[in-house]
């Protein structure tokens, strides 16, 4: 009985149970949460969506992030927006395994739901952020990689259960409450490959949180689902694993025992992940040009040999705009080189649409390799005088291999924070790394 084991573990689950390094785990998480929910606050497509719905906000209860206090919705809301935020620029944690985003849902539906019922610690926060990533993480195993190839957004698809155990697991939920919470959330499964480079994608977990949220308060009241929503024969896993061999139990089993949050990793480049070697590896090209002197304007050929996956995901070869530029790993090739660098501010549609950019993307070819791991790449860089460069990424920077360090988390979160609330972002950065220590975690989200 999956659903009822998802269910007991999770309503059983104590912060003083956590192991030191899943807590390190979940405020790392939760920490990078944050910041690209800030930075990605003032995006096009969270401006639209909020245009759209503020007519319809209830009692204003939770803070929309990046505006420091400023704007609140009711919980529901908040949850949907800064679930968009956090994904609108593609930079937030990544479970590798599954290419799940877990944090973004989750933490969505649980922060606007702390905010709104106030007295919430920052240890309770953390028991329940990691009760969802779990959640999320290990029914996402169980019907990978069907059911991502079948064409559903495994981190919406997943996020929507895991925001309603958080939830539900901050609600105090009984067992038997808690189970009802998973199946609600089961039956709005959301999120189309499809839709990767536009608005929506971002839309995914914004809903997946919101779904969640709705899911653990309908349980709260006595509403009731299928005892066996994730493990039936028309239940969640086999219909979105296309009638695979979901292996829930075994997945199901293991949590407590092997904790998927420490394994969480987080992005350098705000985009599809799979590129990120590539990137990484035109980055510590423009350096070794740079010191030779040689500019990227010499640049005649790039060559890299890439996951298969990379050309499946990030082939956009001519995208039009910063969405699409996420998807195409001739752009992050192509601003690795040319700036060095490869953050927010380079995947601006401006920069996507500069000719500069454009003539050197177009020089960038890719090519599949099977033999390749999925953070492996071979670049080569051919230039108009003769000399050519080479560079093996056995591991990008962000891979569990190569961690990024909490300095460096903490740099990237400032580097987009700033972008949205200018000079105040070293202070934001000050408050998300403490929340998990926080008396009441309601008093650190009304300053963000």
């Amino acid at each position: 009985m999956a659903t009822k084991a998802l269910a007991s573990w999770a309503t059983s689950l104590e912060v003083s149970s956590l192991p030191s390094s899943v807590k390190q785990a979940a405020i790392r998480s939760l920490y990078n949460y944050i910041g690209c929910a800030i930075g990605g606050s003032n995006h096009a497509t969270v401006t639209k969506a909020h245009d759209a719905l503020s007519p319809f906000f209830g009692k204003a209860t939770s803070t929309l992030f990046g505006h420091e206090g400023r704007l609140k919705a009711d919980a529901q809301h908040a949850a949907l927006l800064n679930g968009i935020a956090s994904h609108v620029h593609d930079y937030d944690d990544t479970m590798l395994a599954t290419i799940i985003h877990p944090t973004g849902p989750v933490a969505s539906a649980l922060l606007a739901y702390a905010e709104y019922k106030g007295g919430v610690s920052g240890p309770e926060l953390l028991c329940a952020l990691t009760a969802g990533i779990e959640a999320s993480c290990k029914i996402g195993l169980a019907v990978w990689p069907e059911h991502y190839d079948i064409g559903w957004h495994i981190t919406s698809s997943t996020g929507g259960i895991g925001a309603a155990v958080a939830v539900g697991k901050l609600m105090h939920l009984s067992e038997e409450q808690m189970a009802h919470a998973i199946g609600i959330a089961a039956v709005q499964v959301i999120g189309l490959r499809e839709m990767f480079g536009s608005d929506t994608k971002s839309f995914h977990p914004g809903r997946a949180a919101q779904s969640g949220l709705l899911a653990a308060l309908l349980a709260e009241k006595g509403y009731t689902s299928s005892p066996q929503a994730l493990e039936a024969k028309r239940g969640w896993a086999n219909v979105v694993a296309g009638g695979g061999t979901p292996k829930l139990q075994k997945y199901l089993a293991e949590l407590g025992e092997k904790w998927e949050i420490e394994a969480n990793a987080f992005k350098p480049f705000p985009c599809g992940i799979v590129c990120h070697p590539a990137i990484d590896g035109c980055i510590q090209l423009y350096h070794e040009m740079e010191a030779k002197g040689i500019r990227a304007e010499a640049i005649t050929k790039v060559e890299a040999r890439v996951h298969p996956l990379v050309i499946e995901l990030t082939s956009k070869r001519t995208p039009k705009n910063g969405l699409e530029a996420k998807f195409s790993v001739f752009h992050g090739a192509a601003v690795g080189l040319l700036y060095g660098k490869a953050g927010p501010a380079q995947y601006a549609d401006k920069v996507v649409q500069d000719e500069t950019v454009i003539a050197l993307r177009d020089k960038v070819n890719a090519t599949a390799d099977g033999k390749l791991a999925a953070d492996e790449t071979y670049l080569t860089i051919h230039c108009s005088d003769g000399t050519k460069f080479e560079k093996h990424v056995k591991h990008a920077v962000g891979s569990i291999e190569v961690p990024m360090s909490d300095a460096q988390l903490t740099e990237k979160f400032v580097d987009q924070v700033a972008l949205a609330i200018g000079e105040d972002a070293e202070s934001a950065s000050e408050a998300a790394w403490a929340i998990g220590e926080a008396h009441d975690v309601a008093g650190v989200l009304r300053a963000l």
